[in-house]
């Protein structure tokens, strides 16, 4: 299936733009590929864990990053990549990058859908079928046109919509190991991981976190935060979880923290998600904060850490910055 979407690619963007194939073969791979990829278009086609490779690749290139001078030199050219994926087991996909930008000289890439929630292309209105994206994605490097959108960072770490510590990214590292071990990511893994997580894998009973913002008094005793770049946390098939209403990823971040872990409260703010639009979710066990520049949260423990739906680890603090307008987005 790759190959062949490849291969439409390859031919619907033929004549527009100028175009180098890589493939991914180890995760981390789409972030050293778009380091150094020769152009200034990168043209990724795989999932979240993909694009956020791809994302922190082009930020990391001399100019990128939170000065937010963007890329340096004229024209696409370039390398393209996809399908690192989560624990580098996803897709095995594809990237493309072309020729002849002017103006802006922000990092830009472009994302062909191939993942499984594929949350950054259908909160950017990209369709998630993949020749759809293309016809899509054409259409926009031919006008010229493109979104430019703000950025978190997690340490050192972009990401594009999301980033969590504790439970929420327990559950991803377990399906991370999970799916490395062979099994296949579905709704109802998740599903099953987050019920054994939750009674027999996470400490329900000692919330960890602190909370930390300028100018305000810290708010300790939490067990779970969700910090968002003004978009969905996630997707339930295709309907968004919105922590707040109306996303816009120029408004700064976004927390939601669980102040209790029990069943009854992760139903309850979820259910808000889906269903409240005219709101941030609230609730007495829950905390919203809307709107952050930045912000620190500290664990009294090691606690696990995702960005983007990527498991990173565990850390024991971590510095969240918003960074605007840092990247342009063919979409």
């Amino acid at each position: 299936m790759t190959g062949s979407v490849t291969d439409l690619a390859v031919r619907s963007l033929a004549g527009l733009v100028d175009l180098d194939v890589e493939r991914t073969q180890h995760r981390g791979h789409a972030r050293e590929l778009a380091a150094a990829a020769r152009g200034e278009l990168v043209i990724v086609l795989g999932g979240d864990g993909s694009v956020n490779e791809v994302v922190n690749g082009v930020m990391g290139r001399d100019g990128a990053g939170l000065a937010g001078a963007g890329l340096a030199g004229a024209g696409l050219g370039g390398a393209g990549l996809g399908g690192a994926g989560l624990g580098g087991a996803g897709l095995d996909g594809a990237g493309l990058s072309g020729a002849g930008l002017s103006g802006d000289r922000k990092p830009l890439i472009a994302v062909i859908p191939g993942g499984g929630a594929n949350v950054l292309a259908r909160a950017l209105g990209l369709p998630v079928g993949a020749a759809a994206a293309i016809r899509r994605v054409r259409e926009v490097i031919a006008a010229g046109r493109y979104q430019t959108i703000g950025l978190g960072l997690a340490g050192d770490r972009y990401f594009t919509f999301s980033a969590g510590l504790g439970f929420d990214a327990e559950v991803v590292g377990v399906v991370d190991r999970l799916r490395a071990e062979g099994h296949r990511e579905s709704a109802s893994l998740f599903v099953r991981t987050i019920m054994r997580q939750l009674y027999r894998g996470t400490d329900r009973h000692r919330p960890a976190l602190t909370l930390e913002r300028d100018g305000q008094p810290p708010v300790a005793d939490l067990f779970m935060t969700i910090v968002t770049n003004r978009s969905p946390w996630t997707y339930l098939r295709s309907r968004p979880l919105l922590p707040v209403p109306h996303p816009d990823f120029n408004s700064g971040l976004d927390l939601l923290a669980l102040r209790r872990l029990r069943l009854t409260t992760i139903a309850g703010a979820v259910g808000q998600m889906l269903y409240v639009r005219n709101r941030p979710a609230r609730g007495r066990d829950l905390l919203s904060v809307q709107g952050m520049e930045s912000l620190t949260l500290r664990s009294v423990r090691p606690i696990a850490l995702q960005v983007d739906g990527e498991y990173l680890g565990e850390t024991e603090a971590v510095k969240f910055q918003f960074v605007p307008h840092a990247l342009r987005v063919a979409a």
